[in-house]
């Protein structure tokens, strides 16, 4: 097994009760990790979370999750191959998909970090083919935490 650096910096930029900790995401990050990761991971409210959804994706709401992928290998200190990226997690949209879906809010906070760390290194859903891929290792890898499958 392969022994992958993470670096991560959890920013909490929302007062919202409930929320992980960084060793709960820190946990979830490692579990989907397949590579040397630098990451941000920062949980806002939900005016934060739809002006970055409005920004970069054109979408007048506050989504779940937004994924910036850094692709600057070249400069990577030491020469070391390193993906860089920012995870976005909105609190209270993932508060509300939890409870309508009737998940345990950790378990659903597990899942979109999962998903996340797997879009930072290169994995989609854009073809049915991705789709079924990537839903199957995220499914795999909550098992592995011990939580219920996501979908």
């Amino acid at each position: 097994m392969a022994i992958y650096k993470l670096s991560m910096s959890v920013q909490y930029a929302t007062d919202r009760g409930s929320l992980p900790t960084r060793p709960q995401f820190r946990r979830w990050v490692k579990v989907a990790q397949q590579r040397n990761l630098q990451i941000v991971l920062r949980i806002v409210d939900e005016q934060e979370g739809l002006a970055l959804n409005s920004k970069y994706r054109g979408r007048n709401y506050a989504t779940n999750v937004l994924t910036f992928t850094y692709s600057d290998n070249e400069f990577s200190p030491g020469g070391m191959d390193i993906q860089y990226g920012d995870i976005v997690i909105c609190a209270p949209v993932v508060e509300r998909e939890a409870s309508e879906q009737g998940k345990a809010l950790q378990a659903h906070y597990a899942h979109l970090v999962i998903h996340a760390t797997l879009h930072l290194q290169g994995y989609d859903h854009e073809s049915e083919h991705d789709a079924v891929r990537m839903e199957a290792l995220e499914s795999k890898l909550m098992e592995k935490l011990k939580y219920a499958n996501p979908y």
